[in-house]
């Protein structure tokens, strides 16, 4: 990070916090201006500013494309992470997108990162839940903003709902059996691929990645790993139905 950077990502970080504060987005043309450099570090140096504001992080998100890319890392503020059944209201999320995805909850500090057998070791650790995201941004036209602004301002997350595994049983972290359902209509059903193809994968790649950044991956606290359904709006009044076949259903209301 140059210096004219790290004072553009302290001044973007600025305006974000005003934008979450007051509720009013950030003009597009403005984030574009301060953000038109910003690489990862960058977007990170944003994330942490923001942070000191409105942390601690109660989850992550993270995510690929494709198998071999680096993954993402954003925080979900310990406010906007609820359980399962409980909703959001238009006042809180002003553009609310939808995202059905698994996630991992850690539920005790995992092994050395170096060791032979750490994913075997990192997956005792760990408890796969069904989750869904609640999509939203701080910046004017955010389903749109280049990656590294997406990074910068928590890659766009507004909340996390999440519920208890039903089962422990045959699950498949590669293409699951899903559903979404808006007011008990279904809009995503069928088998549907895990971006950048193996979730568990995605999760371990994940905690090779966070290191020290924001107080790292605690226990406690989870991971989300790529949507499964896409990014679809929802209007207020919504409720939101969501299953994933081997771990079970999650649900949320758009108020």
């Amino acid at each position: 990070m140059t210096g004219t950077t790290e004072k553009k990502a302290a001044l973007l970080a600025e305006k974000l916090i005003a934008a979450r504060r007051s509720g009013e987005r950030l003009a597009r043309s403005e984030a574009d201006m301060l953000g038109a450099d910003f690489e990862t570090a960058d977007a990170h140096a944003v994330q942490s500013f923001v942070f000191e504001a409105f942390g601690p992080a109660g989850a992550f998100k993270t995510g690929r494309k494709v198998e071999a890319a680096p993954v993402l890392v954003a925080p979900i503020y310990s406010d906007v992470l609820r359980p399962t059944g409980s909703g959001f209201t238009a006042s809180e999320v002003k553009s609310c997108g939808i995202e059905l995805e698994i996630a991992f909850r850690l539920d005790r500090p995992l092994p050395d990162l170096n060791a032979d057998d750490f994913a075997e070791r990192a997956r005792a650790c760990v408890t796969a839940l069904p989750v869904i995201e609640i999509v939203d941004g701080r910046i004017e036209d955010f389903p749109t903003l280049p990656d590294a602004l997406k990074l910068a301002d928590n890659q766009v997350n507004g909340g996390l709902v999440w519920s208890e595994p039903e089962t422990e049983d045959a699950r498949s972290f590669v293409e699951p059996v899903v559903k979404l359902s808006f007011n008990g209509q279904a809009v995503v059903s069928g088998p549907q691929k895990v971006p950048g193809g193996d979730a568990f994968q995605t999760f371990l790649a994940f905690t090779q990645t966070i290191g020290k950044h924001l107080g790292g991956f605690n226990p406690g606290q989870i991971v989300t790993t790529g949507t499964l359904t896409g990014l679809i709006f929802v209007e207020p009044g919504t409720v939101v139905e969501g299953h994933i076949e081997g771990l079970g259903s999650v649900s949320t209301t758009y108020r």
